[in-house]
C-alpha cells in the first residue's frame, strides 16, 4: 500500500510518520531504555544479589530494600546512598531509577509485585539495534471512530508477557469504528496524558507479519462529541516485542480484531527467525 493523496500530501504524511517513527525508536534505544535492560528479577523476603546490580535486594512491608557492600553506592533522587536503603512506596505501574555508574537500576511494581531491572548502556541488544521494521504509511489506515464512555470506569484484568502476572486497568470506555465496511469495537485504557487513550490489540497479522502478543495505539483525547482518530500507521510494538525482560500487558479478549491491520510496526528484527 502507498500513501494516498496529492504528491505534496504524500510527502507531508510520509515525512510526519518518519519523524514520529525515528522519535519512537530513539526513545526505545535511549541509553537506559528498554533495549538496555539486562535482566528482570523479583526480590523476596530473603536478601538476594542479582546480576548486573549492586547489593542484596529484598521486599517486606510493601517496600524494597537494598543492602550495599562497603564499596558500593547508588544515587537515588540525586542523593548518594550507602549501606542499607529502603525505597519509598512504589505505586502500581510506577518505578524509581537508581543510578549506578553509567547504569540505572530500575525498582518498579507490576501486577502487585516488586521487580528490579538493571539497565546497562552497553547491552548488546541496544548497541546492535538498527530500528524497527514497519509497513509503509498509508492514509487508508487513518480511521475516524466514536468514543463512548462507560457510566463508571470498568476494572479490566488482562494477562501479561510474564506468565502468571496480571494487570488491572480501569477502562473508561469503548471505541467504535468501521474498517472495510465492518463495524469494530475496542476497549480503551487511560493514556499517558490527561484525557488521552491507549488501545491494546491484536489482528489477523499478529504472529504473521506483526508481533503476536499485542500492539499498542495511542489516541488523543476524544472531542466533545466523542470523535477520535485511530491512525493505525502508528501502531507500535510494546517492549516485550524486543526483550524477554518486560511485563507488557496483553489485550483484553474483545480487542482481538478479526481483520488484517497491515499498518504500523512489524515483528522486530531481533525476533525474526534466523535464516541460513
Amino acid at each position: 500500500m502507498t500513501v494516498q493523496g496529492s504528491p505534496a500530501d504524500v510527502d507531508a504524511f510520509a515525512a510526519g510518520w518518519e519523524a514520529w517513527h525515528r522519535r519512537k525508536d530513539a526513545a526505545l534505544a535511549h541509553e537506559h531504555g528498554f533495549l538496555a535492560v539486562t535482566g528482570q528479577y523479583w526480590p523476596e523476603a530473603t536478601p538476594e544479589r542479582f546480576p548486573g546490580a549492586p547489593g542484596a535486594w529484598s521486599t517486606g512491608d510493601g517496600r524494597v530494600t537494598v543492602e550495599l557492600d562497603d564499596d558500593e553506592e547508588l544515587v537515588v533522587d540525586g542523593t548518594a546512598v550507602r549501606g542499607r536503603h529502603t525505597f519509598g512506596v512504589i505505586p502500581e505501574r510506577g518505578g524509581v531509577d537508581a543510578v549506578w555508574g553509567d547504569a540505572v537500576i530500575e525498582v518498579a511494581k507490576r501486577g502487585g509485585r516488586h521487580l528490579v531491572r538493571p539497565r546497562h548502556p552497553g547491552h548488546p541488544l541496544r548497541t546492535a539495534f538498527t530500528g524497527t521494521p514497519a509497513y509503509a504509511p498509508d492514509r487508508r489506515w487513518v480511521v475516524s471512530g466514536t468514543y463512548t464512555p462507560f457510566a463508571e470506569p470498568r476494572p479490566t484484568t488482562v494477562g501479561a508477557a510474564v506468565e502468571g502476572l496480571q494487570h488491572v486497568y480501569d477502562a473508561p470506555g469503548r471505541i467504535r469504528f468501521a474498517l472495510d465496511s465492518q463495524e469494530l469495537d475496542l476497549t480503551a485504557f487511560p493514556g499517558g496524558t490527561p484525557g488521552s487513550l491507549l488501545v491494546l490489540f491484536t489482528d489477523a497479522t499478529s504472529g504473521v507479519t506483526t508481533y503476536p502478543a499485542s500492539r499498542a495505539l495511542h489516541l488523543d483525547a476524544p472531542g466533545p462529541d466523542g470523535a477520535v482518530v485511530l491512525d493505525f500507521n502508528r501502531a507500535t510494538n510494546l517492549p516485550c516485542a524486543y526483550t524477554d525482560f518486560a511485563t507488557c500487558p496483553l489485550p483484553p479478549a474483545e480487542n482481538r480484531l478479526p481483520v488484517a491491520i497491515e499498518a504500523g510496526e512489524k515483528i522486530p528484527y531481533e525476533r525474526q527467525p534466523v535464516t541460513g
